[in-house]
């Protein structure tokens, strides 16, 4: 169910810059959006596991606090990257 190392390796790398950059802004929204992505298929079979939709709707959250971050600091790079993920149409 989790993310995979070599998709989390990935992920950084292909919106951070490179494999060290773990920490922006984009690479950490990737991450969450995979992982949100997980999370709601796995929702979808476990319909009564209330302990994964807490944890869902607060990675939900997180990623909102940083879509937000990145809208205010660089709204081009927030245009391009909801654009890739596919979130917020």
């Amino acid at each position: 169910m989790s993310i995979t190392k070599e998709r989390k390796a990935e992920l950084i790398e292909k919106y951070g810059g490179s494999k060290e950059n773990t920490g922006s802004t984009e690479a950490q929204i990737a991450i969450f959006t995979e992982r949100i992505a997980d999370l709601t298929d796995h929702l979808e079979d476990n319909t009564q596991d209330h302990a994964s939709r807490r944890g869902l709707l607060q990675l939900v959250g997180k990623r909102k606090r940083l879509l937000n971050y990145l809208k205010d600091n660089d709204i081009e790079a927030y245009r391009e990257l909801i654009e890739d993920l596919g979130i917020r149409k």
